[in-house]
């Protein structure tokens, strides 16, 4: 489950990439250190035509920080973004979803991580998970720096929380919520470049809602001035091309025309009441949400992730085993576009045949990444198989699997058991940050893997789950 983070327009994009001016090589910090700093160890598995691909491990439940002993890097860590300090350090902001909290972690300049603490605890979230989270920069958006996180399960507070990245930690248990979103079961919150409409703020939502019997979950997108996220206003996408009222109507490989519907209200259930009323798409959970890299026609571009929700009652209207969609928004009219659903899990013979609850999504210029969190019913050899990071080629619409959870090592081990399959969640695109390029950041919930420790009680004084979390780095996929 969510992640933005800063990224510009790359000269060069190899790993080694071109001189500069003055004789260094671009992409190519010297003072970063990619090395293993965790005490778990490496529970990934790279397969066939990625063995060039590095993999560090960088942080887990069960590691001490130097500066910062007593913290805890809590419970199904999940959404996190980026940020470079002027003192060459770095600040990562990472939501802790299932300890209702956000902490911050800093990292020195050779990439270590060497403090951490909380600065949105369970107390400030109503004891609301804090699922997907994606960053505002000034480089990208015209305004922050501010951290966007989604509200989605367990509490009262279903909503788009608005986070000072350099907030003092002794103000954890406030929180600021940010009204003109709406109420969702919020995934996440992801403001586009502001390249992609000059002198506008476009934030897209997507709304992580479960229904037995009819897709509920909607993409939302709040429109305001550049950044203004309280005085604008809400629209939902809907399907205008005749014939499809049902997401599973739309064939893989097809683009439907959409328009995005206003809002009146903002409250959840009056949400739920109006986007049906109003014939606004329901997906079956929407998850994760970002846009496209590069000129400013590709940011007008995004992708999102539909889980997918396996009952009798939604055949033929919702997905059961995830799609993938790709939305393209018109040069002049943000309220206008086209969708193509470009991979779909329920085509038991097609090029996503292996999807088995697709989630978290980052997406470059070229490429998506797409990670798994297997909802529990392999119904396909092809599907029998722990949570996989996927790539996707925008261009030749390629599909390859890059890594899979290394469960069976991982339990030999005692990290956990092979019977609860983890969930690989959380990337993010660094190289632009870190100025190392083709490098990320990626997180695991390792379900099944619990001690009383894994929480911090800044975070949560009364965890309900106790489950280890991962913070790796992936160095040499393409962008």
């Amino acid at each position: 489950m969510k992640h933005s983070i800063l990224y510009g327009i790359l000269a060069c994009t190899v790993l080694a990439s071109c001189d500069t001016k003055d004789g260094t090589i671009k992409g190519d910090n010297k003072k970063i250190e990619l090395v293993n700093h965790s005490k778990t160890p490496n529970l990934l598995e790279l397969k066939s035509g990625f063995e060039n691909v590095e993999i560090t491990t960088l942080l887990s439940s069960e590691d001490q920080l130097e500066d910062s002993p007593n913290f805890v890097y809590g419970s199904m860590a999940d959404g996190a973004g980026l940020l470079k300090n002027s003192d060459g350090t770095y600040t990562l902001i990472n939501n802790i979803e299932a300890d209702y909290s956000v902490a911050r972690i800093t990292l020195d300049e050779t990439f270590k991580p060497v403090s951490g603490e909380y600065i949105l605890n369970a107390e400030a979230s109503a004891r609301t998970a804090q699922c997907s989270g994606s960053l505002i920069t000034p480089e990208e958006h015209g305004f922050g720096p501010l951290y966007l996180s989604g509200g989605e399960w367990g509490g009262a507070s279903k909503a788009v929380f608005s986070i000072d990245p350099y907030k003092d930690a002794a103000n954890a248990s406030i929180a600021q919520t940010l009204p003109a979103l709406g109420q969702w079961s919020t995934e996440n919150a992801v403001a586009m470049h502001q390249n992609a409409f000059p002198g506008k703020t476009v934030v897209l939502i997507g709304d992580d809602t479960s229904d037995n019997e009819t897709p509920s979950g909607q993409l939302a997108m709040y429109v305001g001035n550049k950044g203004d996220l309280n005085g604008g206003k809400l629209y939902g996408l809907k399907v205008i091309t005749e014939g499809i009222n049902y997401e599973m109507d739309m064939e893989e490989g097809v683009s439907y025309d959409v328009t995005f519907e206003e809002y009146n209200e903002r409250t959840l259930d009056e949400l739920e009441a109006e986007s049906r009323a109003k014939g606004i798409m329901g997906f079956s959970r929407v998850e994760d949400i970002d846009w496209r890299r590069g000129s400013a026609s590709n940011n007008r571009e995004f992708f999102f992730a539909v889980t997918g929700r396996k009952k009798d009652a939604l055949l033929g209207k919702g997905s059961f085993y995830g799609r993938i969609y790709h939305v393209v928004l018109d040069e002049n009219n943000p309220l206008k576009g086209t969708i193509e659903c470009v991979l779909d899990g329920d085509i038991l013979d097609g090029k996503a045949k292996a999807f088995h609850s697709p989630d978290n999504i980052v997406v470059t210029e070229n490429y998506v990444y797409i990670q798994e969190d297997p909802n529990g019913y392999p119904d396909t050899p092809e599907k029998d198989h722990y949570a996989q990071l996927y790539e996707y080629n925008i261009k030749s619409k390629n599909l390859k699997t890059v890594l899979e959870c290394n469960q069976d090592y991982a339990a030999s081990l005692g990290y956990g058991t092979a019977n609860r399959n983890w969930e690989i969640t959380g990337m993010i695109d660094i190289s632009e940050t870190i100025d190392v390029d083709r490098t990320f950041l990626l997180i695991t919930q390792n379900h099944g893997w619990e001690n009383p420790s894994f929480t911090d009680p800044l975070a949560n004084p009364t965890p309900d789950r106790n489950e280890g979390s991962m913070l790796y780095v992936i160095k040499g996929l393409k962008r």
